[in-house]
């Protein structure tokens, strides 16, 4: 995998030109990285996240994922590495902890995609596959300070976490998927909710239960103890303090999303979605978008939908860089491996 430059290292402004640029990393970014190869484009693909992989990595990287075609079930983390395998023989640059801050064109009336750290793209066409955006977890006030020592929002290597004891706040899907999957390998995990109703789906909560993991409803953490590292919560619990001990807090709260930059791009939008037309072009030249991000009509967001979505757009930019090309390559079957 080449990464060309990653945050928070310093930043290096740099000039890259590549057929596509894909302005999101997560599984129809990746697909079309794959994709874009597959048809012998230079490809390069630019996300915020500082990994590949999109919410997949930053969520719930351990969650089995059910509905990929051909795979009864498949890990989130593993669907990712698969992602990048399929694509690593066309070597397409990684431009991770970049933000797409700017677009415009040149004289040539390519796209040029300026990134927060500096680097600028001139692109034969940018697909952008950047799901829901930037997505901001939202904050539990008693840790504040925390972050880095202790207190985490997303989970993405379980056994960093192996034999702690460790508290989670919230009660939706997130925070039950943690739960699950933290407590085979913790010293204790509890569960801390500010309701005795929970988002999650029932059947995991009734297998969280089962597994021994604490439950704590009606509750609220209150405060934070520890110096260098995380050591202990103070939890209200339906009118009593209780203090418990910890070394990970994992704050499952949810989260704000924002397409941040895109908006002043000159877009199309409805609900803050892109708007794209049966080619998943959208209203600006050489600019198209696949997956969540998107709307039109009959929209369906799932990973499947995604993929074909992606390979759709990646067709019709192919067209649009060089027009003597063919819209459909064929199949892969058809190439010599």
């Amino acid at each position: 995998m080449t990464v060309l430059a990653e945050s928070p290292a310093p930043a290096v402004a740099s000039r890259l030109e590549v057929d596509i640029l894909i302005v999101g990393a997560g599984p129809a970014g990746l697909y079309g990285a794959y994709y874009a190869g597959f048809r012998g484009l230079r490809v390069a693909v630019m996300d915020v996240l500082p990994q590949p992989g999109g919410q997949i990595s930053a969520m719930y990287p351990e969650k089995a994922i059910f509905d990929i075609a051909g795979l009864p079930s498949v890990r989130g983390r593993d669907l990712v590495d698969n992602l990048l395998a399929q694509a690593a023989p066309y070597d397409p640059v990684y431009l991770l902890g970049h933000q797409a801050a700017e677009l415009c064109y040149d004289a040539d009336g390519l796209p040029l995609v300026r990134s927060d750290q500096g680097t600028l793209v001139r692109a034969g066409a940018v697909v952008i596959t950047g799901g829901i955006g930037t997505f901001t977890p939202r904050p539990l006030p008693a840790a504040a300070g925390y972050e880095g020592r202790g207190l985490v929002y997303f989970v993405p290597r379980l056994a960093d976490h192996a034999g702690r004891d460790i508290v989670i706040v919230g009660g939706g899907d997130s925070a039950f998927d943690w739960a699950a999957s933290l407590q085979p390998l913790a010293r204790s995990v509890t569960l801390v909710h500010r309701r005795d109703r929970f988002r999650a789906h029932r059947a995991t909560v009734e297998n969280v239960r089962a597994s021994g993991v604490e439950i704590l409803v009606n509750s609220e953490v209150t405060a934070v103890r520890g110096n260098d590292w995380v050591s202990a919560v103070e939890v209200r619990c339906q009118g009593v303090t209780r203090e418990l001990p910890t070394q990970t807090i994992v704050a499952a709260l949810g989260f704000t999303a924002d397409i941040g930059p895109l908006l002043r791009w000159g877009l199309a939008v409805d609900s803050r979605r892109l708007v794209v037309d049966s080619r998943m072009a959208t209203n600006l030249p050489r600019v198209f978008a696949a997956g969540d991000i998107t709307e039109y009509p009959g929209k369906v967001r799932l990973i499947a939908v995604g993929f074909g979505e992606v390979a759709t757009a990646v067709n019709n930019a192919a067209i649009v860089i060089d027009p003597q090309a063919e819209l459909f390559p064929g199949h892969s079957t058809e190439r010599e491996s």
